[in-house]
């Protein structure tokens, strides 16, 4: 349980502000789709090397990379629009994923490849969830002004820097490393659950881009440790409850919130300019 919560909270702090701006960016679907597009290499180092860390990461990466890159290729070439390409890539990676795992794995290995094992993680695996988080927030620290002026003005970037491209690049690379991330504590179906749901919560408490990342955050570390508790306590899968605890603070938030929340919609005007 101790090793979850240091894996959860570690996803929380890499996660959390990259599905802010997946969210600012009017991408938040993408990034269930890359989830499931690293499925295909996750399973071929499955499928070469059995459950190991290494394999699979780097296969993961390989294939959200390449799906990534080839969504964006056919919607520039074709009059396929971006999101319809990346859906098409998105189904049949998940389809060969699932077929590579049950070609040779049981139904058990399927089941982890899917959902995860968070309360298996090992000290490789920790390092690894670490290592992630740790990159991410150098690298958002260092292209954090350019990414968020592509997200409120991308036309006024590409006509002052050249730094769109670049960073636009940088930025789908980080989606993919905390998915994969992700991937080996919840499964390509959950990963991106612990990216999107804290994200969209902080959008109710705060229109400060620092805040919502700050935020983001708190909320995945508190879905973690609400998550695991109601699993140890209830007897509740722990992934699927962290995940569910994330979805429960996202419900909370879109009724309370103070920035735009239904209840505080429900007032007269006057109170809530007070």
């Amino acid at each position: 349980m101790r090793r979850a919560l240091v894996g959860a909270c570690a996803l929380a702090v890499g996660s959390g502000p990259i599905g802010v701006f997946l969210m600012l960016r009017r991408m938040s679907l993408t990034g269930d789709a890359m989830a499931h597009a690293i499925l295909p290499g996750a399973a071929i180092g499955y499928l070469v090397s059995g459950l190991s860390l290494g394999a699979m990461t780097v296969g993961g990466i390989a294939a959200g990379l390449t799906v990534a890159l080839l969504s964006g290729l056919v919607a520039r070439v074709t009059p396929l629009r971006e999101d319809a390409s990346m859906a098409a890539f998105y189904l049949i990676s998940l389809a060969l994923g699932v077929t590579i795992v049950s070609l040779r794995g049981s139904n058990v290995d399927l089941l982890h490849v899917l959902f995860g094992s968070v309360l298996a993680l090992d000290d490789a695996t920790l390092l690894l969830l670490a290592g992630v988080a740790s990159l991410s927030t150098l690298v958002l620290a260092l292209i954090l002004r350019p990414l968020i002026l592509d997200c409120v003005d991308p036309g006024f970037l590409r006509s002052v820097s050249r730094a769109g491209l670049p960073v636009h690049l940088i930025f789908v690379t980080l989606v993919v490393l905390n998915l994969v991330a992700g991937f080996h504590a919840l499964g390509t179906l959950l990963s991106v659950g612990l990216m999107m749901l804290p994200a969209v919560s902080a959008r109710f408490w705060s229109e400060d881009i620092t805040a919502m990342m700050a935020l983001s955050v708190l909320f995945g570390m508190l879905a973690s440790a609400a998550g695991l508790l109601a699993s140890y306590h209830l007897g509740l899968p722990s992934g699927p409850a962290i995940i569910l605890a994330a979805g429960i603070i996202c419900c909370l938030s879109v009724l309370a919130g103070r920035r735009d929340g239904l209840l505080l919609r429900l007032l007269p005007a006057r109170h809530r300019t007070a």
